[in-house]
């Protein structure tokens, strides 16, 4: 499982690298996406199920990780508006911020 901490420092390192050239969309999709692989490895950490994707991980998400859950499910819908909007610096550093606080989490389960 170590893999998916290592992907997910991938994603914070291209975010970090996006914020710093402005592309504050592309940030935002980036650290959304190591959001995702967070949730994946809190998931797999506490329950031993990999979810297969994002229906599967909000599922888990909400039985077991309830305020995860509803933070995830807010950031997912900035993310999605990611794909057609031209996003700010304030929605990357908001996502930013909670993509290391999971990082936290993530680190202290394993």
């Amino acid at each position: 499982m170590e893999r998916l901490l290592k992907n997910a420092q991938q994603f914070l390192d291209a975010g970090e690298d996006n914020l710093v050239k402005e592309r504050f969309s592309v940030a935002v999709s980036d650290f959304f996406k190591a959001i995702a692989i967070f949730c994946d490895y809190i998931i797999y950490k506490e329950i031993k199920i990999l979810p297969k994707n994002h229906n599967e991980r909000f599922s888990l998400l909400s039985n077991y990780f309830k305020d995860i859950y509803n933070n995830v499910s807010e950031f997912f819908k900035k993310y999605t508006e990611s794909y057609n909007l031209i996003l700010g610096r304030k929605d990357a550093e908001i996502i930013k911020n909670y993509a290391y606080e999971l990082k936290n989490i993530a680190i202290n389960k394993g």
